[in-house]
């Protein structure tokens, strides 16, 4: 089977790498390097040597000009030691079909740079954004959420309901336009929906939906499905005392099932 060499991003605020790092680690990653964003500039590594690149949470920048607005500058405009725009080799690195991951702020990165959602295959092109919380405040709470079955989303195929923590304070998911919100329906983008706890059915409601996000969204891919953005953390739910309950006996499967679907995808291609 084939190796997998998973690149994990920090600086500038991000937090949440070691343990994301752990998390790719135990669905069985070959590799899962911590990298500082300057390493990658300073060419001392090169996304061409790696399968799977994750940008963990984190409070990039302190969220000046919006969560992950200046880290999306950083990426547009930079070039890497060797004079190649790293917007370059993050274009190459989705061509080649590999993975990439944005959780939280990393999902915040991912749809401020136009990684998501790529309609109709434009990379890069801002087609919806992530702005503060209906509720004016941070939300540090456990939430539940349904994959979408019909979803192109390697990340969450075959996976039954899952509960995990949230901790942000800009996560409601936001279109350019009706139409837009409308194509991530239609086109079953929509990988990840907050869900009601006694119904299991997509809700509006708060705290079941802690942002009030669009169409209960709590988590998007692209159309080649190798893409996910969720504002939820699964690397925080690693093993079963992660859970609060897990002394009542709720025995949820754990967020890093996530992480064992990309790293198994990747090791059979």
């Amino acid at each position: 089977m084939a190796t997998v060499n998973t690149l994990v991003l920090t600086g500038y605020g991000t937090n949440s790498h070691l343990e994301t790092a752990h998390a790719a680690r135990l669905a069985g990653a070959d590799r899962a390097d911590v990298v500082h964003f300057a390493d990658l500039v300073a060419c001392k590594v090169r996304l061409a040597d790696y399968h799977f690149l994750i940008f963990p949470g984190g409070f990039l920048d302190g969220d000046d000009l919006g969560a992950a607005q200046t880290a999306a500058m950083r990426w547009r405009h930079l070039r890497c030691d060797d004079g190649v725009p790293l917007l370059d080799s993050l274009r190459d690195f989705l061509a080649e079909g590999k993975l990439m991951l944005g959780i939280c702020n990393g999902f915040q990165l991912l749809v401020k740079l136009g990684v998501l959602p790529a309609l109709d295959g434009k990379v890069f092109d801002q087609q919806v954004s992530l702005g503060c919380n209906d509720s004016a405040r941070f939300e540090d709470r456990w939430v539940r959420m349904l994959p979408n079955p019909e979803s192109p989303c390697v990340f969450t195929k075959g996976l039954p309901q899952l509960a995990m923590p949230v901790r942000h304070g800009e996560g409601k998911l936001v279109a350019r336009d009706a139409a837009c919100l409308d194509r991530l329906a239609g086109e079953n983008l929509i990988a990840l929906q907050y869900v009601h706890p006694e119904t299991g059915e997509p809700t509006q409601e708060y705290p079941h939906n802690p942002n009030g996000s669009n169409l209960a969204i709590a988590g998007l891919t692209d159309p080649t499905g190798h893409v996910l953005g969720l504002m939820p953390h699964p690397e925080a739910f690693h093993h079963v005392t992660n859970h609060p309950c897990w002394t009542r006996g709720e025995l949820d499967p754990p967020g890093t099932m996530i992480f064992v679907n990309a790293v198994r995808y990747l090791k059979e291609q």
